[in-house]
């Protein structure tokens, strides 16, 4: 089958043509069967998506309740009546204390060793000064780096 970018002009409109043609026998069968003359929509249209559908509160309360009597009805054929759960578990004040002087106690091991790490980098050492010669020294080797471009008649280096 062609593809519609494939089809030349012409066979472009020998299609419109064809097309034209298939609508005005729809509308002639629609009057002669007793229909109104709107024609049928063409099978080209893309159709529509379902609308999704809902659930009212009712019918998810009426499911809501099978549901549990189903679950009841398993646990009295097991012989339990009700589910028992257990009561929750509390933190005791001074078990609370000792989980946080444990947090820390590892908090403080953790930064002494880290602090200790950094401070025996070389890295840390500290930073030399520049001396007055030193900064004599590096004005000179600049002062000659721009005398040797400009004798060369550039304006940056």
């Amino acid at each position: 089958m062609n593809s519609i970018t494939a089809l030349t002009p012409a066979q472009l409109r020998q299609a419109a043509d064809i097309q034209e043609k298939i609508q005005s026998l729809q509308v002639e069968l629609n009057a002669l069967l007793g229909g109104g003359e709107t024609p049928t929509p063409v099978a080209t249209e893309a159709p529509e998506q379902p609308k999704k559908r809902g659930m009212s509160a009712a019918a998810r309360a009426r499911i809501g309740a099978a549901a549990r009597a189903r679950w009841a009805k398993l646990r009295a054929e097991k012989g339990e009546a009700e589910i028992v759960r257990k009561p929750k578990r509390k933190l005791s004040a001074k078990g609370l204390a000792n989980i946080r002087a444990g947090v820390a106690k590892r908090w403080a091991k953790k930064n002494a060793t880290a602090t200790a790490a950094i401070s025996s980098s070389p890295a840390e050492k500290p930073k030399r000064k520049m001396t007055a010669a030193w900064k004599k020294s590096l004005a000179l080797a600049r002062k000659a780096r721009w005398a040797k471009v400009k004798r060369a008649g550039k304006t940056a280096l």
